[in-house]
């Protein structure tokens, strides 16, 4: 078992290794929504295990390769079978390692109660399997080692009891599909728990007293809401027959009376405890008005996640004096009836169903877009970005994860999928089509779906009115702004390393300025400024005589972020364009359209400064205009030569004259690896490395070829070990070093090591910014009880 996945952190590609269980509700926790916090052991620490048992006759050690075949009508030898197989797991000994290191992650929590939630995923996607939510039970445990053994092998041993083995007969399934996997979360002392049941004709929301282990087992009746869905309304209620609550063993909860003491597990084997409700509490609803309107605020957000129909599980913990809502499960009916026809890398999170709009030639860029189609085309460049704000989805042929195309979707929260081959030649334009940003998979929808796709459409032509009057649209993919985070800003831990946001779009300031950030990382220039250029290169507006008209729109646009994130700094990048990012722009510089460089970054100033001395003087004006938190990144820089000429036009410009100002540079060429003590001399203030760059330029992979996705890693050690490099460098020369490219926001897991070698910030798109904070918080408390560890030795 090499590591642990915690819910924040998971990616697309686990979800076979965490479970569906596991998956759901990692999207949601990751789209700021509240869920119990958690991690999972993944389905190889099963195999592993089911491999390393020692005996030669054990039934158990041979499953990962063997199907099992079964007399299923057979019911004596089914449980004799049966019974052994489970007492083999129940019997043999968790490596010592795995139980600790779920032990010591556990125990961060501060909780003595743990629930082991089974995580199942089947590999098998294309047979209907009905529902299998009731198969496998949760098991619960004191946060013991022993105890966390034990519940391990009780939850793994589930996939091997009788009534598992009929069904897997049953159904078609060999063993060698079946993933389970193991969702590790704290149990907390609970004042009510239940379900949401959405769908589109209106909602149930059932509660009970204490722990939602009372409905799950049937002892409860539970009350009962009906609420009208588009309302919020409450239609009607019914009071349950709640005679008993489960808690957590030791809580002493005042409303309940004394425990039972013929449970249906001894205090050894569970860390749960059952009361009898008092006979006042039991003629009373276990939700308080509050709390009701809470449960159907948080619906409504999550029906623009999941859609009209959907299952969540939720439970008001009783940490705090006011009781804090969680959601616990996730269950979103199976929508697609067909396999996916077309498969890609998944650059954009969210599903969106629309009409396709095929574009066979890239270079012929429209004046505009219907509103709300998928988009699909060869390959996507900047200058796009005015036409994009227009589509629901995009689709591109070619282009990885750090491509263009990629990194405009997730900025502008449009589901997108990339280097999906042969799409312009597959999809025809009108085709109605599912486009699943998540997986990286695009389904046509035909008359079999109906049912699915009409309750979407309905809820997104039945919101056009209103949105539009309100100046806003519609999307049905999963816009990163479109739901507010309940958690985000409250209960934060507090954290020592900079938190920064990459933005380029004014339209987004009001939703991203209330994050909890320390500024602006990364301000991209190139992408803000297309807003504004009318369709003409910077250089058109100069030749033409219109140097002060486009001076005042540049001043403006840099002045909504100053102004926005005052007094918290904003890093500015200057222009880094090459010719091919800017087909549809006159007087682009002339540059081979198929070169992966081009004459980008600070190499371009030298050769047609008249640019950057503009954008200088936006920056000056901005500064004139009483905002001192601008500060200049300089991009692409090959030569201190190259940095000397930008610092003295910088000067030029009286920027310096500012006290607060810094000038800073980007990380990205690997010259900088062996010239930044140079630089340091010549006067960079500070480094933002940029991961993007320096990963297709030491591994020599052109990062929009979404061919070599496998090969553009930004986690490969000769990556790291950069930096790792640039990191101590910049702490040797007592300068600070921050981390702006994708690998953070698309590998959390990094996030430890950057902490450990002294990052100074981490800038993310607006979309990470929560799972960026919560992996930057356990990542420095696992180095503060380190440090605490070594001192008491």
């Amino acid at each position: 078992m090499e590591k642990l996945y915690w819910l924040d952190q998971i990616k697309l590609q686990d979800r076979a290794k965490v479970g569906d269980k596991a998956f759901h509700l990692s999207r949601i926790i990751q789209r700021g929504y509240p869920v119990v916090p958690g991690f999972v052991v993944s389905a190889e620490a099963l195999r592993q295990f089911l491999e390393n048992l020692n005996s030669s006759e054990s039934l158990v050690a041979d499953l990962p390769y063997s199907s099992l075949h079964l007399d299923v009508s057979n019911w004596r030898q089914l449980q004799q079978v049966a019974g052994r197989l489970r007492e083999e797991i129940l019997t043999a000994t968790v490596p010592q390692e795995w139980v600790s290191k779920i032990f010591t992650a556990a125990r961060e929590w501060q909780t003595s109660c743990l629930i082991f939630r089974p995580s199942l995923s089947v590999a098998d996607t294309t047979q209907s399997r009905g529902n299998i939510s009731g198969l496998l039970e949760s098991v619960f445990c004191y946060c013991q080692e022993d105890a966390i053994a034990t519940a391990l092998k009780r939850t793994w041993s589930q996939i091997f009891r009788a009534r598992s083995l009929l069904y897997w007969q049953h159904t078609g399934v060999n063993l060698q599909q079946i993933n389970l996997a193991v969702l590790v979360q704290p149990v907390e002392n609970t004042i009510a728990s239940g379900l949401l049941k959405a769908n589109s004709s209106g909602w149930e929301i059932e509660a009970t007293w204490g722990l939602g282990i009372a409905i799950a087992q049937g002892e409860v009746l539970p009350d009962v809401y009906y609420i009208q869905n588009k309302t919020g309304a409450i239609l009607e209620q019914q009071l349950g027959n709640k005679m008993l609550a489960y808690d957590v063993n030791g809580a002493s909860p005042t409303n309940f009376s004394q425990p039972l003491i013929d449970s249906a597990l001894t205090p050894e084997e569970t860390c749960l405890v059952t009361y009898v409700l008092q006979e006042t509490q039991q003629k009373q609803y276990a939700l308080q008005p509050e709390y009701l309107q809470q449960i159907i605020g948080l619906g409504t957000q999550l029906v623009t996640e999941l859609g009209k129909t959907f299952t969540v599980k939720w439970t008001i913990t009783s940490q705090t004096t006011s009781g804090k809502l969680y959601l616990t499960q996730v269950t979103s009916p199976q929508t697609i009836p067909h396999v996916y026809f077309i498969r890609g890398l998944p650059a954009a999170g969210g599903r969106t169903v629309a009409n396709a709009l095929v574009m066979i030639d890239s270079q012929q860029k429209p004046e505009q877009l219907p509103k709300g189609v998928i988009l699909v085309v060869p390959t996507i460049t900047p200058d796009w970005l005015p036409l994009l704000q227009q589509v629901g989805g995009i689709i591109t042929e070619h282009g990885g994860l750090t491509s263009h195309a990629a990194i405009l979707a997730r900025e502008l929260g449009i589901a997108a999928v990339v280097n999906a081959t042969s799409a312009t030649s597959l999809i025809q334009t009108g085709e109605r089509l599912l486009l699943d940003g998540d997986r990286g998979e695009i389904y046509r929808i035909k008359g079999d779906s109906k049912e699915w796709e009409s309750g979407k459409v309905e809820q997104e032509q039945g919101s056009t009115e209103a949105e539009e009057q309100r100046g806003t649209r519609t999307n049905l993919s999963f816009k990163p702004f479109s739901v507010p985070s309940p958690t985000l800003t409250s209960d934060l831990p507090m954290i020592a390393t900079k938190l920064l946001v990459n933005l380029s779009q004014s339209s987004l300031i009001e939703q991203v300025k209330s994050l909890p950030v320390d500024g602006v990382g990364l301000l991209r220039s190139e992408l803000m400024i297309l807003n504004i250029l009318d369709g003409q290169h910077p250089n058109s507006w100069i030749l033409s005589g219109r140097q002060a008209e486009l001076l005042e729109r540049w001043s403006e646009q840099i002045m909504e972020f100053a102004q926005a994130f005052a007094p918290r700094p904003v890093f500015y990048r200057s222009l880094d364009w090459r010719s091919a990012d800017l087909p549809s722009l006159s007087d682009s510089l002339q540059s081979s359209p198929q070169s992966m460089l081009g004459e980008r970054g600070t190499f371009s100033y030298l050769r047609n400064p008249a640019v950057f001395e503009l954008e200088l003087k936006a920056l000056a004006s901005v500064q004139q205009s009483g905002y001192s938190n601008i500060n200049l990144l300089l991009p692409f820089v090959r030569t201190v030569e190259e940095f000397v000429f930008c610092r003295r036009k910088v000067e030029q410009a009286f920027l310096t004259q500012v006290a607060e100002f810094e000038l800073w540079m980007m990380a990205e060429v690997p010259s900088v690896l062996f010239l930044l003590p140079e630089y340091v001399k010549a006067g960079v203030a500070g480094i933002s490395i940029g991961t993007n760059d320096l990963t297709q330029l030491l591994l020599g992979v052109d990062r929009e070829q979404g061919q070599l996705a496998k090969v553009f890693n930004e986690r490969h050690p000769a990556v790291m070990s950069a930096i790792a490099q640039l990191i101590h460098m910049a702490k040797s020369a007592g300068i600070p070093c921050s981390i702006c490219g994708q690998a953070p926001a698309l590998y959390p897991e990094i996030i430890d090591r950057l902490v450990e070698w002294g990052i100074t910030s981490i800038s993310v798109e607006p979309e990470a910014i929560e799972r960026t904070y919560q992996a930057i918080a356990r990542a420095e408390q696992r180095l503060i009880l380190a440090a605490a560890r070594r001192e008491f030795k």
